[in-house]
């Protein structure tokens, strides 16, 4: 889970996911847009590096038992681009967040992930 963290999210470096991935990946709370498999979690993750191009994760907590592995994570960045139709706004953000993850064959299978999309919202100004 830290090395997908670091190289994948923190590096921007979606073609580290090939190996990282399972290539028929199960997204269960797909983001807006997301197809299936490895290539929609690449396409979700695509448009978070658009809108946060400096978005950087922090693991705060972890837990593993057998092939799930709970993080609790902070994510943070500025909104400089386009972000589900949300114009840049230049306002830095901190976003907290939980993920559940499956680990199948050392790849990850399947992820379950529940973030603080009101508190982002609220930060970039959309929400009051």
């Amino acid at each position: 889970m830290n090395s997908f963290i670091e190289e994948v999210i923190n590096q921007k470096n979606l073609a580290a996911a090939d190996q990282l991935v399972a290539e028929d990946f199960i997204e269960q709370l797909p983001f807006p847009g997301q197809g299936p498999g490895r290539e929609g979690l690449k396409f979700a993750l695509n448009s978070m590096f658009i809108g946060f191009p400096d978005m950087t994760w922090t693991v705060d907590e972890q837990i593993a038992e057998g092939e799930t592995v709970v993080t609790r994570f902070t994510w943070t960045g500025t909104h400089q681009g386009d972000f589900m139709g949300i114009p840049a706004t230049q306002k830095r953000v901190e976003v907290w967040g939980i993920v559940i993850d499956v680990i199948k064959n050392n790849l990850f299978s399947e992820s379950r992930i529940i973030m603080d999309t009101v508190g982002l919202l609220k930060q970039v100004g959309v929400m009051a």
